[in-house]
């Protein structure tokens, strides 16, 4: 094989694979819109071919939720507590520090009858969401975009606080988990505004 054809192969590897890569994104994409607008039965298709193709697959933003969190929200918003619980264990195994997959696996577990560590979980995902609009806060490039009128920190602390029973912390968790999911978005088209288009790209964090 001469070193053109080695040259041709390599360069169509290369292709393939960030043509891969941008397939994964745009699944994510569409899957998290379809969820922010109210169709989880779209998001489980797109979330489910960009998991098959890349389980370890992140979000390429300050704050790193996984696709497997992502497609476990969207079982258990189409019913499949079962499955949406085997999905959040392993997306918990791959990456601890995502607030959404441990959220998400306490909504789960408390769906499938494991209360007490499902409390657990949930309350390790508001802490954790809780901890990162807190370092956001205390970083003066970061603090007007993220959470600046503390809503939804607020809210985490009113429910940690609050003695609330096994339904009414799954509905807290669904809320917050919701309204930070969105804030990540909200956020980087506010600092992308203020700063002239040069948003969040993927970098910083926690």
């Amino acid at each position: 094989m001469t070193s053109n054809h080695i040259f041709v192969l390599i360069c169509f590897s290369v292709l393939l694979f960030i043509s891969g890569c941008s397939s994964v994104g745009g699944d994510v994409f569409a899957g998290r819109n379809a969820l922010q607008t109210g169709r989880p039965n779209d998001a489980v298709g797109y979330l489910t071919r960009a998991a098959a193709a890349d389980p370890n697959y992140k979000l390429p933003y300050r704050v790193h939720v996984s696709v497997l969190a992502y497609l476990g929200r969207a079982y258990l918003e189409t019913g499949q507590d079962t499955l949406a619980r085997q999905t959040l264990e392993k997306a918990v195994n791959l990456n601890k520090d995502d607030p959404l997959a441990h959220l998400y696996l306490g909504i789960a577990l408390l769906k499938t009858g494991e209360r007490e560590r499902g409390r657990k979980e949930i309350e390790e995902g508001l802490r954790a969401i809780d901890d990162t609009l807190e370092f956001f806060a205390q970083e003066d490039s970061f603090r007007l975009f993220w959470d600046p009128n503390m809503q939804i920190r607020n809210d985490i602390r009113k429910s940690l606080a609050a003695k609330l029973d096994d339904a009414q912390l799954a509905m807290a968790a669904e809320r917050i988990g919701s309204q930070f999911d969105e804030e990540i978005d909200e956020a980087r088209r506010e600092e992308s505004r203020r700063r002239g288009g040069g948003g969040d790209g993927g970098g910083g964090g926690n």
